[in-house]
């Protein structure tokens, strides 16, 4: 009994120890995956200690007082990610203070110089209409997505000051130790934002768009090759689940970027001009670019649902169009390869960027596809003898429907004569039932293959599909180009991206493609 208890005692204490490795090592990959996140957390920690000192060093303490804990605050809900958000923030919250304060100081002049209830009903009265206007005004679509931070903090500071002045003569000092305090806070945290390794919110939407193209380009491939990729007894389930994982990572960061963009791009436009990536750049092309790419993904989601169908298309069909099909799709995923490389130069892209290339592996697989009209049309004889047939046994089902309805009609003596000939007409509706089986054995036959090859035609189709949205994607592509000053194309940037073995090759002034080394990179 004491050995089973010794047991179950170890067996916790080893289960709650791998409780903080699994957190720790947690906490270590979000770290891992971006660097910046621990950086930001030793700035906010860095920051809360500075001004923390405004309450525990004495002389700070005397000049400021039970005040000093506003600056706290404002830098707990001030500093952001990134500098554009703590900008857009910090200036919001100052301004908002600052009215607050001016308005609060007004109604005091006012309010004191009369009674005591008359001042309470002012003070309540205005206490009302200012925060029935400042909710209301949130409401505004400029205001909510400029300002609505500033707003709340405006509505905050105003009603604190107000009713708290009714109890305190001198309403100044007060204010204007908080309006010190928050603007000390403020200070901390701008210059921890954009002197001490900034983030950008420009840089962070310019990068975020350049994945989203090689996502997409690593979705497309990796979905193409396991559409047609043989299946094996001796296949791994395990890399075949992450291989279909990779390929729904892909487009799904694409498709739930929406609201990222958005913010990102309106921080963008706080942010000072002279970072590398925020001079003269138009933040709401990068939105508009990031909403025909989600368009472009639904197709690539569609392509993958075939993938997942329960329809599986047969090995012999996906043997015939397997290299048209691939090489459509190595083709969009170049094009989608070079955009991405373009864009993170701060470059345009090739003139001929939707190259032939792409046209001929689309000719292809028009060309395969018209090579076998049996698969999605069926030929005319095989048409032809299914509507016999079916005919056939429609005439067949109506001559039985009448004989049964005939008995229906017939007197009691002759039902009660066929009841004796049952058993000699059994045998004859024995006979009958074989002869029908093979006429619907022989329509199934000729309409098999026109039904297996019906995934694939959805398969194709939205190869197709895909093809039509990429021009979209460059001219979007391209319209961004134009409103950001992008530098010229010339001969020495054309990258092309060979993606089944990974080599870059480039095309310099014409000369023949040759691979190019890392190290030259």
């Amino acid at each position: 009994m004491e050995m089973a208890c010794t047991l179950n005692c170890s067996g916790k204490n080893s289960s709650l120890l791998r409780i903080p490795a699994s957190w720790g090592k947690y906490a270590w990959s979000i770290g891992r995956d971006d660097p910046r996140r621990a950086i930001h957390a030793l700035k906010a920690g860095t920051a809360l200690t500075l001004v923390s000192l405004l309450y525990i060093l004495e002389p700070f303490f005397k000049g400021i007082g039970k005040n000093a804990m506003w600056a706290v605050m404002t830098v707990v809900v001030v500093l952001e990610f990134t500098a554009g958000a703590t900008i857009c923030k910090g200036l919001n919250r100052g301004l908002g203070t600052v009215l607050a304060g001016s308005l609060a100081f007004l109604i005091e002049l006012v309010a004191v110089r009369s009674g005591r209830v008359f001042r309470a009903c002012f003070v309540g009265a205005a206490v009302f209409v200012i925060g029935f206007a400042a909710t209301y005004l949130r409401f505004f679509p400029k205001i909510k997505k400029n300002y609505d931070y500033g707003v709340v903090i405006f509505l905050l500071t105003f009603n604190l000051i107000t009713v708290s002045s009714f109890r305190q003569e001198d309403v100044v000092p007060l204010a204007r130790d908080r309006l010190s305090t928050i603007a000390i806070g403020c200070v901390i945290c701008l210059f921890m934002s954009l002197l001490v390794l900034p983030n950008w919110s420009g840089e962070d939407l310019h990068n975020s768009t350049v994945r989203k193209f090689e996502g997409l380009a690593a979705s497309i491939q990796a979905c193409v090759d396991e559409y047609f990729r043989e299946q094996n007894k001796d296949d791994d389930d395990l890399d075949r689940q992450e291989a279909r994982a990779s390929i729904h990572t892909g487009y799904r960061a694409v498709l739930d970027s929406k609201s990222s963009d958005e913010s990102l791009a309106h921080y963008a436009s706080w942010e000072p001009r002279h970072s590398m990536h925020c001079y003269s750049y138009p933040w709401q092309k990068y939105v508009k670019l990031g909403s025909v790419l989600r368009h472009f993904a639904y197709t690539v989601a569609a392509l993958h649902g075939c993938l997942e169908s329960e329809i599986q298309t047969p090995p012999s069909v996906r043997s015939l169009f397997r290299d048209p099909c691939t090489r459509v799709a190595r083709e969009v995923a170049k094009v989608l390869q070079e955009l991405a490389v373009s864009i993170r130069s701060h470059r345009r892209c090739a003139p001929d960027v939707l190259s032939d290339h792409l046209h001929e592996a689309l000719q292809d697989l028009n060309s395969a596809i018209k090579s076998q009209p049996r698969l999605f049309l069926g030929s005319k004889h095989a048409r032809s003898a299914n509507n016999r047939m079916l005919m056939e046994l429609n005439s067949a089902k109506n001559t039985m429907t009448s004989r049964t309805t005939l008995h229906s009609f017939k007197t009691d003596t002759t039902s009660l004569l066929e009841q004796k000939n049952t058993r000699t007409d059994q045998p004859a509706e024995r006979n009958e039932r074989p002869t029908l089986r093979p006429t619907l054995s022989k329509i199934a036959i000729t309409s098999l293959e026109f039904s297996q090859a019906l995934p694939f035609a959805a398969f194709a189709s939205l190869l197709v599909e895909m093809v039509v949205r990429l021009e979209l994607v460059i001219e979007e592509v391209k319209n961004l180009e134009g409103a950001a000053n992008f530098r010229e194309f010339n001969g020495n940037d054309h990258l092309v991206i060979d993606l089944t073995s990974k080599e870059k090759t480039r095309n310099r002034n014409g000369d023949p493609l040759h691979p190019v080394s890392p190290a030259a990179e």
